[in-house]
C-alpha cells in the first residue's frame, strides 16, 4: 500500500513540475524551430502548388502520385551515406548547404511553371529536392537534440510536431490563396525559395554544440550502425513500423487535389483548407500533449490512436460532403500526432548522440516511405481502381497493420512512461 503511494506522489511531483515550454526556453532550440517552421511552411505551400499545377496540366492521378516516388527514391538510395555524414561530418553545415538546395529547387520550379516547361524538368527538381531531404533530416534531427538536455526531449517531441502542424496548417491554406490569387503557382514557389533563405540564416546564428563524433573510416559496418541499432530495439523497430505502414496505407493526402476537383466539387482555396484540415488536428493535439504530463501508458495509446486513424481514414473516403471531409481530415491529423509523438520520443531517448544521425536517416526512410511513397501507392491504386476505393481499402488496411503489430511485437501492447527508456551512451 505504501509502495503505491509513493508511487502515486511521485506521479503526482511529475505533474506538478511539468514544464510545457521547457524545451523553447533554450535559444539555439529557438532559433532552430523557428527556422524548421519556415522550411515546412514553404515546403508545404510548394507541395500545393506543385499538386494542383500538375493535375491541372495533365489531369492524371498517377502523375500526381509520381510526385512523392520521385522525391523519396533518392532519400532511400542515399540513406546510409546521409546518415554516416550526419554522424562524422559538421552538422549545421550539412543542414545549411540541403536547405541552401531545396531554396535553388524552389527557383527552378518557378522558372518551369512561368514558362510552362516540361513535366519531366519539374520531376527533376523533386528529385534533386529528395537528395536534399536525404541530407536535412538526419543533420537537423541529430542537431537539434545537441541543443537541449535530455530532460527536455519529451517537451522537444511535442514542439517539433507542433511546429511542424502549425506549418501544415498555414502552408497550404497559403498556398491555395497564392495560386487563386494569382492563378497560378509561380509565387508560391517564390515564397517557398524565401522561406527556405530564412531558415538559412536562421540556422547560421544557431551555436552548435559539439556532439560525438565518429572517427571511423566509412564502410559497410558503419553505414549498417543505425539500421543495427534499430533492430536491435525491437520496441522502437515495432513504434516506426506500425507509423510506416499505417500511413502508406491510411493516407489520403496526396488523393486531395482529385478528391477537391471531381468528388467534393470544390476550388483551389478550398483545396488548401482540406490540406490544412489533418495539420489542425495534429496541431491542437501536439499542443495538448505539451501541456499534459507524459503519457504512462504509450503503447497503447499508440496502438489505440492507429486503429482510429484507419476508422476515420474510411468514412473520409466514403463522405460526399465537404464539412464531414474536413472533420475526418482534422480527426485524422490528431490521431496521428499521437503516435508521431510516441515515436520521436521512444526513438531520442533511447538513442546514443554518436548514433543520432544514422539512426535518423533510418528513421527518416520510413517517414519518407510512409507519406511520399505512400502519395505513389495512393496514385497509383486511384488511377487503377479510383480514389474511393483507394481511400478505403488503404483505411481497412491501417487497421489490420495494428493487429499484426501488436501479435508479432507482444511488447509493444506493454509499452509504460516512455521517461523509463533510458538514453544509453
Amino acid at each position: 500500500m505504501s509502495s503505491s503511494k509513493q508511487k502515486s506522489n511521485r506521479h503526482s511531483s511529475v505533474v506538478a513540475q511539468h514544464d510545457p515550454f521547457a524545451a523553447l526556453r533554450f535559444r539555439d532550440y529557438r532559433l532552430f524551430t523557428i527556422g524548421r517552421l519556415l522550411l515546412f511552411t514553404g515546403s508545404q505551400m510548394q507541395t500545393v502548388a506543385i499538386g494542383w499545377e500538375l493535375y491541372e496540366r495533365t489531369g492524371s492521378a498517377l502523375v500526381l502520385g509520381g510526385v512523392g516516388l520521385a522525391q523519396v527514391l533518392p532519400m532511400i538510395a542515399l540513406t546510409l551515406i546521409a546518415g554516416h555524414v550526419a554522424d562524422r561530418r559538421d552538422r549545421k553545415l550539412t543542414m545549411l548547404l540541403s536547405v541552401m538546395l531545396l531554396a535553388l529547387c524552389s527557383l527552378a520550379l518557378a522558372v518551369l511553371s512561368y514558362t510552362q516547361g516540361v513535366v519531366f524538368l519539374i520531376y527533376a527538381c523533386l528529385v534533386l529536392t529528395g537528395v536534399a531531404k536525404a541530407f536535412l533530416k538526419p543533420a537537423s534531427d541529430a542537431l537539434m537534440w545537441q541543443l537541449i538536455p535530455t530532460s527536455a526531449f519529451t517537451n522537444a517531441a511535442t514542439w517539433n510536431s507542433s511546429s511542424f502542424q502549425l506549418a501544415s496548417v498555414i502552408g497550404p491554406a497559403l498556398g491555395g490563396f497564392g495560386i487563386a490569387l494569382l492563378g497560378n503557382a509561380t509565387g508560391v514557389y517564390v515564397a517557398a525559395a524565401i522561406a527556405a533563405l530564412l531558415c538559412f540564416i536562421l540556422t547560421l546564428a544557431i551555436t552548435e554544440k559539439k556532439g560525438i563524433r565518429v572517427t571511423e573510416p566509412i564502410s559497410i559496418k558503419a553505414l549498417a550502425a543505425g539500421a543495427k541499432f534499430v533492430w536491435e530495439n525491437q520496441l522502437i523497430l515495432a513504434a516506426i513500423t506500425l507509423d510506416m505502414f499505417a500511413v502508406l496505407l491510411g493516407g489520403a493526402v496526396a488523393l486531395l487535389p482529385i478528391f477537391a476537383k471531381d468528388i467534393l466539387h470544390v476550388g483551389p482555396v478550398e483545396l488548401g483548407y482540406l490540406q490544412a484540415a489533418n495539420s489542425i488536428g495534429a496541431l491542437t493535439m501536439a499542443i495538448t500533449l505539451a501541456y499534459l504530463p507524459p503519457l504512462r501508458k504509450a503503447g497503447p495509446a499508440l496502438l489505440w490512436s492507429v486503429v482510429g486513424f484507419g476508422v476515420v481514414t474510411i468514412i473520409f473516403g466514403l463522405s460526399r460532403s465537404f464539412w464531414l471531409s474536413i472533420l475526418m481530415l482534422i480527426l485524422a491529423g490528431a490521431l496521428d500526432s499521437i503516435s508521431v509523438v510516441i515515436r520521436h520520443t521512444l526513438v531520442q531517448i533511447r538513442t546514443p548522440d554518436s548514433l543520432r544521425g544514422r539512426v535518423a536517416a533510418i528513421n527518416s526512410v520510413f517517414i519518407s516511405a510512409s507519406n511520399e511513397l505512400g502519395g505513389f501507392e495512393s496514385g497509383l491504386t486511384a488511377a487503377l481502381f479510383g480514389p474511393v476505393v483507394s481511400v478505403v481499402g488503404g483505411g481497412i488496411g491501417t487497421i489490420l497493420v495494428v493487429i499484426a503489430t501488436a501479435i508479432i511485437w507482444p511488447g509493444i501492447r506493454k509499452l509504460g512512461a516512455l521517461q523509463e527508456y533510458k538514453v544509453s551512451e
